[in-house]
């Protein structure tokens, strides 16, 4: 085994139940429906997209539908309430796919994610020479596939989020494919701390 790495992650207690059950919990799609209600499939179609490029960095148990999204750091994971719980994990370093959190808005909002300030000017330059105001508009099909390619541009973008250019704990994020019980150090329940 590897170096390890703290990760938080805030789950549903109902996790509990898997674990105790299997030895390991799972992320799946049924969960972000619940959760997000109306706005689910936009949300499932980024983190498809996130899957397909996560499993390329670390390769995907079979079982395992979708990435578990974790803190790097007690101060900014978000903490136990009712009817949650805080698994406070030491995962191996080689198992965790970093991201950055920030940049993951752009995936979010479908729209292009610049390499840095130079490029951010060259799009925006360029939207302008096609008359159009924001790349969410073109992504969105707002004009009607007037300009083939620009969805693949800001597709090609978006790996970019696995680029960290600031090591932060508010921006840098770890990913695993599932919480094995040998990895959780500590359950926090709501009231407790996390540290």
């Amino acid at each position: 085994m590897g170096e390890l790495f703290r990760l938080y992650t805030r789950q549903n207690d109902k996790t509990l139940l898997e674990l105790e059950r299997t030895g390991r919990i799972l992320s799946r799609s049924e969960y972000v429906r619940q959760y997000f209600g109306d706005m689910a499939e936009h949300y499932l179609q980024s983190y498809s997209w996130f899957t397909r490029q996560a499993e390329k960095r670390v390769p995907r148990p079979p079982y395992a539908e979708a990435s578990i999204w974790c803190s790097i750091s007690a101060e900014n994971c978000l903490r136990p309430i009712e009817g949650t719980v805080v698994y406070v994990l030491d995962v191996p370093k080689e198992q965790i796919v970093f991201f950055d959190e920030a940049k993951w808005d752009y995936v979010l909002n479908r729209m292009y994610l610049p390499a840095d300030a130079e490029d951010a000017a060259r799009y925006a330059a360029h939207l302008k020479e096609l008359g159009v105001t924001s790349s969410y508009d073109l992504y969105r099909g707002r004009y009607g596939g007037m300009f083939p390619g620009e969805d693949e541009r800001i597709r090609e973008s978006w790996k970019r989020v696995f680029t960290i250019d600031n090591w932060t704990v508010f921006n840098v994020c770890g990913n695993i494919w599932e919480i094995r019980k040998e990895w959780i150090v500590r359950i926090v329940r709501p009231g407790e701390d996390v540290y």
